[in-house]
């Protein structure tokens, strides 16, 4: 009897050192399951909010125009500056105005008329700032300053220029032509303050002077 016993005790008790043994891996083993069901459920759930996701909302278009002309008027009722477009598109988190085949007429308090042109123009809200991107060219006409004394025909030409409507500035990273009268000068980068007359070219910069023809008075 005692042997019958014995030989039923026995695999009892062998099950019991194995489950003993098994017993002290069984809180790694269940981390680890933990880990990969977690890793499953990250891989596995949607995303909301990403960084590409917000920075797409911020370039959203939020009304467009066809065809259009926008005019801009001083204080005292005196016309600032007027934009024509073939296409505008306005963007409402940075206020910018894309615009295709754009014209730009800026008259300064002087009179000084400023007309700027190019395949495509990006506009800030008051139209004080606008960069110009391919064929791009701003014109200056022919006026009279403060003085009485004439001020040449200017034009400045390029594949990129950045103009300031209200400090009479244009700018470019770009190489430039600009254009003084009968007179011709080329530069990598370019930068123009109307207030002071500076010109200012760097890099591979060129120049062509015409020669000023004094006609003599008769009397």
């Amino acid at each position: 009897m005692n042997t019958m016993l014995r030989t039923l005790y026995q695999p009892w008790r062998r099950a019991l050192r194995v489950w003993d043994r098994i017993s002290i891996y069984l809180p790694v083993v269940l981390m680890g399951v933990l880990a990969l069901g977690t890793y499953w459920l990250v891989r596995n759930s949607p995303v909301f909010g990403t960084p590409e996701a917000a920075k797409s909302a911020r370039h959203d278009v939020d009304y467009f125009m066809r065809k259009f002309t926008i005019k801009s008027f001083g204080e005292n009722g005196q016309l600032k500056s007027e934009i024509y477009g073939i296409e505008g598109r306005h963007f409402l988190a940075t206020d910018t105005l894309e615009i295709d085949q754009p014209r730009v007429r800026s008259i300064s308090p002087e009179g000084r008329l400023v007309t700027s042109t190019g395949n495509r123009a990006l506009s800030n809200g008051d139209a004080s700032e606008v960069q110009l991107m391919g064929n791009a060219r701003v014109v200056r006409e022919g006026a009279l300053d403060a003085n009485g004394n004439a001020l040449p025909r200017m034009e400045f030409q390029g594949e990129f220029l950045h103009a300031y409507v209200n400090e009479e500035r244009v700018k470019s990273h770009k190489p430039v032509v600009l254009t003084r009268g009968g007179d011709q000068f080329t530069g990598d980068t370019f930068a123009y303050d109307s207030m002071t007359g500076v010109a200012d070219l760097k890099g591979r910069v060129k120049g062509l002077l015409v020669p000023r023809v004094i006609v003599p008075v008769v009397r």
